[in-house]
């Protein structure tokens, strides 16, 4: 019922401004009844343009047949509208008693020819949902037809319908206005706009066709000027005259050779002896001569070629016969590469912060275990991926996204706190001092873990699921945007940070750890305990990796091997950074993120590029600055 209603309240709300062509509609559908059974994109949009022109009842038929509640009636043919039941004549709107009828489905192409021929009177529709569907089928399709229509209906109620009204008028104006100046209006009303549907509409106005000509006219259009020989080939430019029967087609030597073969006769080829066919010249006077008693087809010879193409100038001219909109048409399009450009470099610093954020987040607990206790933890990545793990387990009992990541993040620091722990007591504290012990027994025990994770989660990837409220993206144009999820690991990286800073300068802990690093034997005569701070400054590193670890398995699979993609960075970045300095790490982290989606920008097709680039350089810049980009004055900087 709703439908039949929307459909009268349509027809009437056009007949206001059409007149009634009833008769009209009948002769449409009658000539064109092949066509509206089984429409065609390619062929159907004439039909459906004077189908709208007969007036309300056309607009009710094209309305009901994009709805795909137009009809045929079993037993005589006839177009009907089917709406709740009831059946109207689609020619006359007149009621019909309900029998069977079978359903035309015009197919997606069809219906958005459909939908463009009605927006134009949709567009003052009294609801704001059919004015906005009009405007969207115009955005898709729309020609210059329309533009009036668009322009009548711009004042809108709805504030942002009005500026959708007014921005469309503008892009239409751009495409099918006859008048130059108002196209160049609204193209540099656009500014430096980089909307994809302004970049969309100027493209046709830049479009160009390569010619040849004579004489070139003097209200031509030309983009380009091209040289046989230079910016086209000599080759090309012969081939586009003869595309253009301005010039015979060229014969190959070995054609001409093997045409001229056929025609020997008593000795001589046109005349020509055939002792003298080794030269050039005596093969296209041959050849001449064969024209001339039409038994070949006319060829041009080398001299003919470079004559036609001196003779000839080639351009690239402008589809757009208007000089001055064309130039407007280029000063926007440059001025939005160029903002485009600035965006493509904002994308790409967001890119890297983020990545360095991760590398960051990844190496805190690494720059406490290495930094501070110069203990070369192989096993770091492992403590990243038990944390993942313990993610995902959490997920297994606890449905609530945001609440199992509540819950997730404090126990993977517990349960990485506790092997790490564990870790120290067991193997660490028996090979302090012997750093090359220390590398091969933590690498022994990363394999062990990588070993027992695949035991007990197989090798298939696990789902850590993140919270409905960190999908999707912070999307600020076409151009530059970045994920929630990137965004929430850099948030928890500076909160990493400063709560790094306060337990190393603001507590009891670090003032102890601070103590042990500078001086283990001076810090035991004052009663702190060397091997208790050890076990718990490991312990702490190794936490907040299982907390890396949660924040990473977000956005990447999880699996007995994701601590392994991150341990060399790690590394990298406490290296790089400066042993012994928090803010060294920082710094790290920034440097290896920004290099590295550097790298991957100029080289997309290859990112191990990136890696092997990144490593390289790392080694120079070890080189030259050993000590990191921030060195510890002594061994007692371990905080700020």
């Amino acid at each position: 019922m709703r439908l039949f209603l929307s459909l009268v309240a349509f027809a009437a709300l056009l007949t206001l401004a059409l007149p009634s062509h009833a008769q009209d509609l009948g002769a449409v559908i009658a000539e064109n009844r092949e066509q509206i059974e089984k429409p065609s994109r390619q062929t159907i949009e004439p039909v459906v343009q004077a189908i709208a022109a007969t007036g309300p009842q056309g607009a009710a038929l094209l309305q009901a047949w994009g709805d795909r509640a137009l009809g045929l009636r079993k037993s005589d043919g006839l177009l009907v509208i089917v709406a709740d039941d009831k059946l109207t004549d689609a020619a006359t709107g007149a009621e019909l008693p309900p029998e069977d009828v079978t359903m035309l489905r015009p197919n997606s192409g069809v219906r958005g020819i459909i939908s463009a021929a009605l927006a134009g009177n949709a567009l003052s529709d009294p609801d704001a949902t059919r004015r906005s569907q009009a405007l969207d089928a115009l955005s898709r399709r729309a020609d210059a037809g329309q533009l009036a229509l668009l322009r009548d209906a711009l004042d809108d109620p709805d504030p942002g319908l009005a500026a959708r009204k007014q921005r469309l008028e503008r892009l239409l104006t751009i495409q099918y206005d006859t008048d130059p100046a108002a196209r160049i209006a609204a193209i540099e009303s656009f500014g430096g706009d980089t909307g994809l549907d302004f970049r969309a509409s100027l493209n046709p106005i830049l479009a160009t066709r390569r010619v040849a000509l004579e004489t070139v006219p003097a209200d031509a259009n030309i983009a380009a000027e091209l040289t046989p020989g230079g910016a086209i080939s000599r080759d090309d430019a012969y081939a586009l005259l003869v595309a253009a029967d301005l010039a015979p087609a060229q014969m190959t030597p070995q054609a001409e050779r093997a045409v001229l073969a056929q025609h020997i006769n008593q000795g001589s080829v046109g005349g020509v002896p055939l002792a003298q066919l080794g030269d050039e010249a005596a093969r296209d006077r041959a050849w001449t001569a064969l024209e001339a008693q039409g038994l070949v087809q006319p060829a041009a010879s080398e001299a003919e070629v470079t004559a036609a193409l001196d003779r000839f100038q080639f351009l690239d001219l402008y589809v757009e016969p208007d000089a001055d909109v064309t130039s407007a048409a280029r000063a926007a399009l440059r001025g939005t590469e160029t903002r485009i450009g600035l965006m493509q470099a904002a994308d790409l610093s967001l890119d890297a912060l983020s990545l360095a954020s991760i590398y960051f987040l990844a190496a805190i607990g690494l720059a406490i275990t290495f930094g501070v206790m110069r203990v070369i933890n192989m096993a770091h990545g492992e403590f990243i991926m038990m944390g993942a793990y313990t993610g995902y387990v959490v997920q297994q009992f606890i449905a609530n996204r945001t609440l199992s990541l509540i819950v997730a993040l404090p126990l993977a620091f517990i349960v990485t706190f506790a092997a790490g722990v564990a870790l120290e007591r067991l193997v660490i504290r028996h090979l302090y001092k012997r750093p090359l012990e220390t590398l091969l027994a933590t690498f022994g025990v990363s394999i062990a873990l990588q070993q027992l994770a695949k035991n007990i989660f197989g090798t298939q990837a696990r789902p850590l699921t993140a919270p409905g409220w960190l999908d999707g993206a912070l999307t600020l144009n076409d151009v530059v945007s970045i994920s929630y999820i990137r965004i929430a690991i850099f948030v928890l990286a500076l909160v990493f940070l400063a709560l790094y800073l306060i337990i190393m300068n603001r507590t009891r802990l670090g003032l102890e750890v601070r103590a042990v690093t500078q001086n283990p034997g001076m810090a035991a005569s004052m009663g702190i305990s060397p091997d208790r701070i050890n076990m718990l400054t490991f312990g702490l590193g190794s936490g907040i990796a299982g907390i890396a670890g949660v924040a990473i398995g977000l956005f990447a699979q999880v699996t007995s091997e994701i601590g392994q993609q991150y341990i060399v960075q790690s590394f990298m970045t406490v290296v790089v950074g400066g042993v012994g300095s928090i803010w060294g790490t920082l710094a790290g982290a920034a440097l290896i993120g920004f290099f590295q989606k550097g790298i991957e920008w100029l080289n997309p097709a290859n990112t191990l590029a990136a890696q092997t680039y990144m490593i390289l350089f790392i080694i120079i810049f070890i080189q030259f600055r050993p000590r990191g980009i921030i060195a510890a004055k002594g061994r007692a900087a371990v905080g700020a």
